[in-house]
């Protein structure tokens, strides 16, 4: 099983410690696209219409700015890194020993910058949204889906893959073919806050189960000890089925 999540809008960094090195990432196939695409934000992010280009207030000025310092910023667990509703909800530092490992190895970060990391993978704060038009890569959604869907496929292999993503996110990696029989998203009726607070819940059950669903019927059954669940089959083929989750 994999679980995909969505990156935060806020990040944090540490202060000290060495800068980031991708080649120790995972997924390491994507290193070429990930130089790409960090290049072209740290392009972007130097010009006088950054702000413009990227598509932010001035108020994220510092944020932009930290775009120009991926390669000297000091490395950062992506778990540390991606704060927010969802994230506090996961509750990483919480987790006994055997539930952390599960989520380091069974959760996906799918990242406008960085394609797909791990929670372990060290890496830096940043200012990019999936949705951007980002100077010679383009929308990062796109962009990605032409270059996420062999990796996350293979890592995928004959597990569920539960995806608790949203918005400009889920264009990145649809899954095909027979991983398709097998993909799962996650809806949360109600507001936003309510709907990344729930997928946050979600993945923390899914992470603290003893034992790992090789069904989509049967994760629905495992999560329904903790939330109110309805789930949907496909509607056609290569659609998801669809995981109504209600916090109880």
């Amino acid at each position: 099983m994999i679980v995909l999540l969505p990156p935060s809008e806020s990040k944090s960094n540490r202060l000290r410690g060495r800068p980031a090195d991708p080649t120790t990432w995972s997924f390491p196939d994507l290193i070429p696209a990930r130089a790409e695409v960090a290049a072209a934000l740290a392009a972007a992010s130097a010009r006088p219409d950054a702000l413009e280009v990227l598509g932010v207030s001035a108020g994220l000025a510092d944020e932009v700015a930290r775009n120009l310092l991926l390669d000297s910023a000091p490395a950062t667990p992506a778990a540390e890194v991606y704060t927010g509703v969802l994230y506090d909800a996961l509750g990483l530092a919480t987790l006994d020993a055997a539930s952390l490992r599960r989520a380091r190895r069974m959760l996906v970060v799918v990242s406008a910058l960085h394609g797909a990391v791990r929670l372990g993978d060290r890496i830096t704060a940043y200012r990019l949204s999936a949705g951007t038009d980002l100077p010679g890569i383009g929308r990062p959604e796109t962009w990605w889906g032409r270059h996420l869907s062999p990796v996350l496929t293979a890592h995928a292999g004959a597990g569920v893959v539960v995806d608790c993503r949203s918005g400009s996110y889920l264009p990145m990696w649809r899954p095909s073919g027979a991983v398709a029989t097998r993909w799962v998203q996650v809806r949360v009726p109600g507001a936003s806050h309510m709907a990344k607070h729930t997928r946050g819940l979600v993945a923390r059950a899914l992470v603290q189960l003893p034992s790992t669903p090789r069904t989509v019927p049967a994760t629905a059954t495992a999560l329904a000890e903790t939330f109110e669940v309805s789930l949907r089959e496909p509607d056609r083929l290569g659609r998801p089925w669809v995981l109504e989750v209600t916090s109880t």
